[in-house]
């Protein structure tokens, strides 16, 4: 092609073919770990892949988030996520122990010495043919607690799930499935969909410890600022203290929601998908035991509720936060303003009585100046003979007077100019 490529175009080619499992048909076991990754953790899990390649073969070429390798007997899919990453193990065949970790020994230990992370989540399944006979009531009360066992029938009834979503004491949870008639890839979509339901199920609760932990701290904050805005109200104290206090309750307020932004997020974004995952599965109910919806949706639903609450609990506070800094900061410039006021005023005032001091000051120097001046023109007349002294003085003084006024005042128009 002469068109350029797109730089993603490969990328997004690859993406489409992601998150799938080989095909493989009843009777089969598969063991899954789910490692949460933290920071350089993605770059740490595509390192292990790399290692666990070096003795084992390359069924899928290993990539930024996909890998297939046969592990001598078993099939190892690896893949990365945002910030977890699965291992499935898959060992087709007959057993005879349904949930037995030694089944996968040492291909289990070989993974795990080197694993980065922390385990968030880790099942074994177990995938029986549906001519297989039903176990008994004795060994489904020694698969799973009785009380918290979940059976219904899923893909439209060609599946029977069973599972009481609890970590037993080889720390794994545990998935009985029956086939009765999933064909070609349907068995390996239906354990993907299933384990992809618990996984981000799980996800989405790594918010709710957090909401539960933080809600008090948000609840005192609350408090808080109501009483910083009855204050603001009333009057109750100094602008300057009001206002560095909402300065810390607004800063409490950031970091808070900085801290939880993106797991409250993610958990919003985790619950959508499991929600998608659970609707994908076509559940039909088995009487007398509660069905994978009515289990999911009892204990997901409400976290997702918590934690949607406190997100906007935070922004809700946070909002009412800044519209009481307005407010405070509407009251303190109008405060300036009235100072500024009272400031112009009083400014005004004292020009005023400067312009009547000046004015006071003008007329003693136009007495003053008429006054010397009389005098020097009485110098003068006094010289000049022939001239009645007294006649000239009087007519003389009007005339000063009258001058050195009309002097003044021009040259404190130009002034003014």
């Amino acid at each position: 092609m002469t068109i350029a490529n797109h730089p993603l175009r490969a990328a997004l080619s690859e993406e489409m073919h992601v998150r799938r499992l080989p095909r493989f048909a009843a009777p089969c076991r598969l063991m899954q770990i789910v490692t949460l990754l933290g920071e350089g953790g993605g770059v740490m899990a595509r390192a292990h892949i790399d290692l666990l390649a070096v003795t084992a073969r390359e069924l899928v070429p290993i990539s930024a988030k996909y890998a297939m390798l046969d592990m001598g007997g078993m099939t190892l899919v690896w893949e990365r996520h945002t910030e977890f990453a699965t291992y499935t193990l898959i060992r087709p065949g007959a057993f005879d122990a349904p949930f037995d970790p030694a089944l996968f020994e040492p291909v289990q230990t070989e993974i795990m010495e080197q694993m980065p992370g922390e385990i968030v989540r880790a099942t074994q399944i177990a995938v029986v043919a549906g001519d297989t006979p039903d176990p008994s009531p004795t060994e489904l009360a020694a698969w799973f607690v009785p009380e918290a066992t979940i059976h219904c029938a899923v893909a439209d009834g060609q599946a029977m799930v069973t599972s009481d979503f609890r970590l037993h004491d080889d720390g794994y949870g545990r998935l009985l499935v029956r086939d009765r008639g999933l064909e070609r890839d349907e068995p390996a979509q239906l354990i993907l969909r299933l384990q992809e339901l618990g996984n981000y199920r799980n996800m989405a609760l790594l918010g709710l410890p957090l909401a539960q932990r933080l809600t008090p701290a948000v609840s005192a904050l609350e408090t808080r600022l109501a009483d910083l805005t009855h204050d603001v109200s009333e009057r109750m104290s100094e602008d300057d203290k009001l206002l560095d206090e909402l300065t810390y309750l607004s800063a409490e307020l950031a970091r808070l929601l900085a801290e939880t932004r993106y797991r409250m997020n993610a958990t919003q974004a985790y619950g959508q998908i499991s929600t998608d995952r659970l609707a994908s599965l076509a559940i039909g109910a088995v009487r007398g035991y509660q069905t994978l919806a009515d289990f999911t949706e009892r204990r997901l639903v409400p976290a997702l509720r918590t934690c949607e609450s406190f997100s906007a609990r935070l922004a809700d506070l946070s909002q009412r936060a800044a519209w009481t800094s307005e407010l405070l900061r509407t009251r303190i410039d109008i405060a300036l303003a009235k100072q500024n006021r009272d400031l112009l005023t009083s400014m005004d005032n004292r020009t005023h009585l400067q312009l009547r001091l000046q004015q006071t000051v003008e007329g003693l120097s136009v007495v003053a100046i008429s006054y010397y001046t009389v005098g020097l023109a009485n110098y003068l007349f006094g010289a000049m003979p022939g001239v009645r002294h007294d006649i000239a003085m009087g007519v003389t003084v009007p005339v000063v007077i009258v001058a050195v006024w009309l002097a003044v005042r021009r040259l404190r128009r130009r002034l003014e100019e």
